[in-house]
């Protein structure tokens, strides 16, 4: 059980580690002065009924035609031929006299081709040219079927960002295969993968791939125009555009054993089916989100596509991540060392008050206890912003590294207090 998760969670499976020695940096863009921002108290989105990964799976072969509505189309066409037919020797005086008068010139007014058309930097014709070559589409067969996500270059020498859930199928012995913009492919081995941020770092022989820059997530502001780039529905080098609609979106997206908890930008630029893993960018061609959810209505609990609602983890959480995976193999995440009650519905977010399956709800000498939280206290906020469910605490924490430190409002019997903690650190699955 996660140390910092609602009760029921249980890890997902550990990361493959890459071959040792390559340096872990990746392409970035200067740092923006502007803080994050943590979730404000109606930030929790209770009403989606679940955020569903838009990765693709591959079509089964194609039913039977429906038998009649070819041939009825036919009918009502010849029907209407026959129809037309038997006016025609009416109607024909009437439309030869309607005619009589044609122009002898019938040419409309035309454009001059011209070679000099230009369009501005930043528009988004521009952007998608710079943007497009980098971006690959990942086709992965396993055990249990096969899917398509899309993903980016992430360094020259063949590292590939995607989505964790994107090639998740493809673990321990499936296939990964990499399309570039340019149709050439490539098959890719797995560097590392984390379920607890979603993220995974492929690597393909080549050299001399052109990186995409990873921008500063955290100077990102709402309506900010972005552009998602990816492969929906299989149709490599999609770009569709919108903006930054919220901040600081807490999403859980997964099943009870991959539960991915992001800090998430959300943005009404058009994400379907087959995008996880691509880019969002900003004006500047930086890449400041990783496509990675979708809300959908209440009652569908599949990706059938955008309603407006998608959700993409930060550049400066992918940057990371990403670092770690490509040096190590694995992930690390933060931790206060809690256990959190998911049945509880008052104010704010419980410590549970009892051990659960060995594990304590506070443990014992980590962050938490050695700032005298207790089983059982309330956590109110996390650095002034409110809390009210715990994937909220989660997230809020989780978009932060070890060795942060937070402020913690708790409560205890009534009393309500502000402790300092140091996070921790344990190891992402």
């Amino acid at each position: 059980m996660h140390e910092n998760a609602p009760e029921g969670l249980v890890p997902g499976h550990g990361p493959v580690p890459p071959p040792p020695g390559d340096d872990a940096a990746v392409p970035v863009a200067a740092p923006s002065s502007q803080e994050a921002q943590l979730p404000e108290p109606d930030g929790y989105l209770p009403d989606a009924d679940a955020f569903v990964l838009p990765w693709q799976p591959l079509p089964r072969p194609a039913r039977e035609p429906v038998r009649g509505l070819g041939p009825g189309l036919v009918v009502v066409l010849l029907v209407g031929a026959l129809v037309v037919g038997a006016l025609g020797g009416v109607l024909a005086p009437v439309a030869l006299d309607a005619v009589a008068g044609r122009p002898d010139d019938a040419s409309l007014p035309t454009v001059v081709p011209s070679d000099d058309l230009t369009r501005p930097d930043g528009s988004i014709a521009d952007i998608a040219a710079t943007v497009a070559p980098s971006v690959v589409s990942i086709q992965v067969s396993g055990a249990d079927g096969q899917g398509t996500g899309s993903g980016f270059v992430l360094r020259e020498d063949g590292y590939i960002l995607t989505n964790n859930h994107v090639i998740a199928g493809a673990v321990p012995d499936g296939r990964i295969r990499v399309t570039f913009a340019d149709g050439t492919e490539d098959d890719a081995t797995l560097v590392g993968r984390t379920a607890d941020y979603d993220l995974a770092v492929l690597r393909v022989e080549r050299e001399g791939l052109v990186p995409l820059v990873l921008g500063d997530s955290d100077g990102v502001v709402v309506g900010d125009p972005v552009i998602a780039i990816g492969a929906p529905l299989g149709l490599d080098g999609t770009v569709t555009s919108g903006i930054i609609s919220a901040l600081n979106r807490p999403v859980s997206a997964g099943d009870v054993t991959d539960t991915a908890f992001i800090n998430a930008l959300q943005t009404d630029a058009a994400i379907n089916p087959g995008n996880s893993g691509g880019p969002l960018v900003n004006g500047a061609g930086e890449v400041i989100g990783i496509n990675s959810a979708i809300a959908q209505p209440p009652g569908q609990l599949s990706a059938s596509g955008s309603i407006g609602l998608g959700f993409a983890i930060g550049s400066n959480q992918a940057r990371r991540t990403a670092e770690e995976l490509i040096e190590t193999g694995v992930a690390s995440y933060p931790i206060i060392g809690v256990l959190l009650d998911s049945t509880y519905d008052g104010e704010g977010v419980r410590v549970s008050e009892d051990d659960q399956a060995g594990q304590a709800a506070v443990t014992p000498g980590g962050p938490a206890d050695g700032a005298g939280v207790e089983s059982g206290d309330v956590i109110v906020s996390i650095d002034g912003r409110p809390v009210t469910q715990p994937d909220e605490l989660i997230v809020a924490i989780r978009a932060k590294a070890p060795g942060d430190t937070v402020v913690l409002r708790v409560r205890s019997g009534g009393d309500d207090r502000d402790v300092s903690i140091v996070l921790d650190s344990a190891t992402s699955s």
